[in-house]
């Protein structure tokens, strides 16, 4: 399994978890991004995510290692959807694991952070009355 992957079919959050379970890892996080049915009080369509897949890929590892050093964690990955996602569909998966359940916490809220801040990949929102982009970065 990559430990970052982008792609246009549906995630595994199941494989996520089992790539990051080692016997003396104690602390075990998964965080699963849905695509949700309402944003600020509008229903949600679906969600379409772009990415520049080469540079995404770049800044994913780059998440993983920082978080691997500062955690001491003994595994995390990363996979993103691309495409047309909808709504009850997972966008995201971040999976991490280490010896403590405080760093493995820690350390998947840091990566989910900072995937949004720096990692080129871009959503729109799709409602009944039109569509917007969000938090277009980097």
């Amino acid at each position: 399994m990559n430990d970052v992957y982008i792609t246009s079919d549906p995630l595994d959050s199941d494989a996520c978890t089992k790539a990051v379970t080692f016997a003396d890892a104690g602390g075990l996080v998964v965080f699963v991004g849905n695509v949700r049915n309402i944003t600020k009080g509008k229903t949600v369509k679906h969600l379409v995510f772009e990415a520049y897949e080469k540079m995404a890929l770049k800044e994913m590892a780059k998440i993983i290692d920082e978080a691997v050093l500062k955690w001491g964690l003994k595994k995390m990955v990363i996979h993103h959807r691309t495409g047309l996602v909808q709504v009850g569909e997972s966008a995201v998966v971040i999976a991490c694991s280490s010896a403590h359940r405080k760093a493995a916490f820690d350390a998947c809220e840091y990566a989910i952070d900072k995937l949004k801040e720096t990692v080129p990949i871009w959503k729109k929102e799709f409602f009944e009355d039109g569509e917007v982009w969000v938090s277009a970065h980097p």
